[in-house]
């Protein structure tokens, strides 16, 4: 049976740590299934500055997650290149 492949299996984040507030979740891409269901193709649109890719599963946008268990990005879109070290 062939799956959907359209919709990522995972999205994927760099966590970046922030001295006093919570860790900053970025997403940087997603990850979709190939049609056999045998493996997966990484689609980024940035690299992580420390190497490291964290992928979860994509929540449904009406449901409101629980702390601490899904990534969060604290800052506005606009935002994203001011303070940064």
């Amino acid at each position: 049976m062939a799956k959907d492949n359209s919709n990522p299996i995972y999205q994927a984040y760099t966590v970046i740590k922030r001295e006093g507030q919570d860790d900053w979740w970025c997403n940087i891409g997603a990850a979709f299934s190939h049609a056999d269901g045998n493996g997966l193709n990484l689609m980024l649109q940035a690299l992580p500055l420390d190497g490291k890719i964290v992928l979860r599963p994509p929540k449904d946008s009406d449901e409101r997650p629980a702390q601490n268990e899904e990534p969060r990005n604290t800052r506005s879109q606009s935002n994203n290149n001011r303070g940064r070290r």
